[in-house]
């Protein structure tokens, strides 16, 4: 009996011995050392790849080969899977015919190939290592022109002492221009000359058609591309969502197209980050956060070639699976079409302004107009017989082929004065009485946005101006 006892009080030592030292294991572990988290390396359905042609293709045929590199590198959380610079392969999918109506009006202002609607397709990656990924995807609407990056003025803040947070975003703003002027080298965009030679070839009645070098498509995802996973540790994963370090510049696609003639105030506005942001090696804010705000200011265009203005701003950030957290964030650049001819004053409000070519243009017009009645009458016209030259004058300035055809056949001043008075006028309106350009940003407009860097507008929205102050031109 005593023996019994003894075995099992030993037994029972024993086991709460066992107990204490397991306690004691898990109290001294600290609390970063568990598993861990798999994060899969996914880029998703309907996230742009921005793609410019890297030399000009001369349109012939459906299924004709493009080639293209990318312009901004793809991220996955916080991975770079896809940089910039990555060749890209399409093919011409599709050349629209021209509808009779528009060949007769081409033909009619001295164009005799008017050009194609053409549809491109984008159809495989190929990684520096060689890596083929192939991917269907869509074109988007506002593809196919040439795109610039639009940063705000910083007049307004030359004269000023810049806190550390102005700084580090003009810093941001610097070298994010960097390096889109290094993506856009890649793709040997063309330059002034190459530009006025464009220009000139276009001018020509008969002429082959081109999609020139450096023109930009933005081919959203049809499908999701996966690229493996990664593990991360307690201990990496407990930055993501702290609110990011004042002076911050995040990288966004906006979600919410806008259009200054459409778009009302205070419209709610949301954007994606495209790239995630780094406090260091601290990861803050994974690719796919998303800011919220809202359109503060916004005029339309109007009559008299005013142009619309569009002001924005964000309040919220809300990181993938995180805490919505309350910024204060501002627009510092943004890509834009190089022919919409948008700006940013110093305070990230966008507004639209017109060519400074709408000046010649006008003038090259008025001087035709003027060539053709000068020094001349209808009795010199009789004695002399040669008024075709002026006649011809003045039909350009009207309407091109029919113009020029009057000019030559109908020897009269009248005709020529008409036609002249005709294309001057036309000039005069379309580029000073007509209704002016609005401020458009499709879908998927890449951006650049500071957080932390409260500006008087962002504190204060500004009102909606009233009807005595002119905007700029």
């Amino acid at each position: 009996m005593c023996l019994h006892r003894l075995v099992r009080t030993s037994l029972l030592t024993a086991a709460l011995s066992i107990v204490g030292f397991a306690q004691d294991a898990v109290q001294s572990t600290p609390a970063g050392t568990s598993s861990p988290q798999t994060i899969a390396l996914t880029v998703p359905k309907d996230t742009p790849l921005e793609i410019a042609l890297d030399k000009d293709v001369r349109v012939k045929q459906v299924g004709q080969e493009i080639h293209g590199r990318l312009v901004q590198p793809v991220y996955a959380f916080d991975r770079l899977v896809v940089p910039v610079g990555t060749d890209v392969k399409g093919r011409i999918a599709k050349i629209d015919p021209i509808s009779g109506k528009r060949r007769t009006f081409a033909i009619l202002n001295g164009d005799f190939t008017p050009a194609h609607n053409v549809e491109v397709e984008f159809t495989e990656l190929q990684l520096q290592d060689g890596t083929h990924i192939p991917f269907r995807a869509v074109i988007t609407p506002w593809s196919g022109q040439t795109i610039q990056l639009v940063s705000s003025k910083d007049d307004a803040r030359k004269n000023t002492v810049k806190d550390a947070a102005t700084k580090k975003i003009d810093e941001a703003k610097q070298e994010a221009k960097q390096k889109w002027n290094d993506a856009m080298k890649q793709v040997k965009e063309p330059g002034k000359l190459h530009r006025l030679e464009q220009y000139a070839v276009a001018q020509l009645p008969v002429r082959p058609q081109y999609i020139h070098s450096g023109t930009i498509y933005f081919a959203e995802l049809s499908e999701p591309l996966s690229f493996g996973s990664e593990s991360l540790t307690p201990e990496q994963m407990a930055s993501v969502g702290t609110p990011p370090p004042a002076g911050s510049l995040v990288h966004a696609l906006l979600v919410t197209p806008l259009n200054s003639g459409t778009t009302q105030k205070g419209a709610e506005v949301e954007a994606v980050l495209s790239q995630p942001l780094f406090d260091g090696d601290r990861l803050v804010l994974p690719e796919g956060s998303r800011l919220k705000g809202s359109v503060v200011q916004v005029r339309p265009a109007s009559r008299f070639h005013h142009n619309g203005q569009l002001r924005i701003i964000f309040r919220e950030l809300v990181p993938p699976n995180g805490v919505q957290q309350r910024v204060v964030a501002g627009l510092e650049s943004v890509q834009s079409g190089r022919n919409e001819h948008v700006t940013l004053d110093s305070e990230g409000g966008a507004e639209a302004t017109s060519p400074k070519t709408r000046y010649l243009t006008t003038g090259l017009t008025l001087a035709l107009s003027v060539a053709s009645v000068a020094h001349h009458t209808d009795a010199d016209d009789a004695n002399t017989g040669g008024t075709s030259g002026n006649g011809v004058a003045g039909g350009t300035a009207g309407f091109k082929l029919v113009g020029m055809a009057l000019g030559l056949l109908v020897k009269s001043q009248p005709v020529g004065m008409a036609m002249g008075a005709y294309g001057s006028a036309r000039s005069v309106y379309s580029n000073f009485i007509s209704k002016g350009h609005d401020v458009v940003f499709p879908k998927n407009t890449p951006m650049e946005i500071s957080l932390g860097a409260p500006r008087k507008s962002a504190l204060s929205p500004p009102e909606e101006s009233t009807p005595k102050e002119e905007p700029k031109r």
